[in-house]
């Protein structure tokens, strides 16, 4: 996770047409210890100082004469070549709020202000900001290390992948060891289906990423404990995408798996699942085999709207289904091989608890 010291010294560029809003965010923020802070009454100048100083944070007021703040985040989207917009929008219209998450922007503010609420959450996307660097810089490294292929620098590269992909997972995961059994789960699956040892090694690696996007989804809507409004729920599946887009456009074999299994580990074979409904083999083999570890590991694990179920009530829930999972979604080929060695799968989960 990032460090408070970090976070605090994150650059921030506050735009607001009003300099009483201005000031007012400014003397918040620095009161609170935030020391890199700008700001500018014209949104024109918005994207020309983005492209310039690359900042951490941009708080956005969306009402402004001359240019939006829609219209900037339209432009910032051309400068940010992952999609990523570091943007925590500013409105007073609820109607807006919506249709500013879709757009780009990873949280907003109410007017009028308060203090609690503006430093909360400055701190939280600002961390999840930090992290998001951290990643692609990390990203890059692993490319080089992976081409390499010795056991060292295996090792070492599983630790890193766990360390930033933990960031999205502690955010709705009673535990990170998840991404690590999802590794374990992945590659036996992979050998019991007969694959060779390159793709056996490239998905041990590579789905332990499949929630990264998760680090972009709001906390009021990743948290929430309770049923999702239809709203939220398009909101949260957007987290598929979002991480194929952080994953994305490389030239590295791992990190397009990766990227493949971010996009596609919520389809189901029987069309019903998302993002593109996508039906039986149209899904890639990777997420298949992805699809049922993901489920066999939310099961066995405590979550907001469930308990920890023991193997034998996970199994159960896997071939007959309940509110939740039904057998329709998952490959018939890789769900007997899961079926039929379901042993493996318990002791995987045993072995790695955290």
């Amino acid at each position: 996770m990032a460090y408070s010291s970090d976070i605090l010294q994150g650059s921030i560029l506050i735009v607001d047409d009003r300099e009483a809003n201005v000031f007012l965010l400014e003397q918040m923020l620095r009161r609170a210890g935030y020391v890199s802070i700008s700001s500018t009454m014209d949104p024109k100048e918005v994207c020309a100082l983005h492209r310039r100083d690359r900042y951490d944070l941009i708080l956005l007021d969306l009402q402004m004469p001359g240019m939006d703040g829609f219209q900037v985040m339209e432009g910032l989207k051309e400068i940010e070549p992952d999609g990523y917009l570091p943007v925590l929008v500013i409105t007073a219209q609820p109607d807006q709020k919506l249709r500013s998450l879709n757009m780009g922007a990873k949280d907003f503010i109410s007017k009028p202000f308060e203090l609690a609420e503006v430093l909360a959450r400055v701190h939280n996307m600002l961390e999840v900001r930090l992290l998001h660097k951290k990643l692609n810089t990390y990203n890059a490294e692993l490319e080089q290390r992976v081409r390499e292929r010795t056991m060292d620098l295996q090792e070492s590269y599983l630790e890193t992948i766990f360390a930033m992909t933990r960031a999205a997972e502690y955010k709705d995961e009673d535990t990170g060891a998840h991404v690590q059994r999802i590794s374990y789960y992945s590659r036996e699956l992979a050998r019991l289906l007969g694959m060779d040892e390159a793709f056996v090694d490239r998905i041990f690696f590579a789905s332990p990423m499949h929630d990264i996007g998760k680090i972009g989804i709001p906390d009021h809507i990743l948290l929430k404990p309770e049923g999702f409004t239809p709203d939220e729920l398009k909101i949260m599946k957007g987290h598929a995408s979002m991480g194929a887009a952080i994953l994305g456009n490389s030239k590295s074999p791992l990190l397009q798996m990766a990227a493949e299994i971010a996009l596609n580990h919520h389809e189901s074979w029987d069309g019903m699942g998302y993002p593109s409904g996508k039906r039986g083999d149209a899904i890639p083999l990777t997420a298949r085999i992805m699809t049922i570890c993901d489920v066999y590991d939310a099961l066995r694990s405590k979550r907001p709207y469930k308990p920890a179920f023991d193997h034998l009530k996970a199994m159960d829930i896997i071939e007959h289904g309940d509110a939740r999972t039904d057998a329709g979604q998952f490959d018939p080929v890789v769900f007997i091989a899961f079926r039929q060695n379901h042993q493996l799968f318990r002791n995987i989960f045993e072995e790695h608890v955290a």
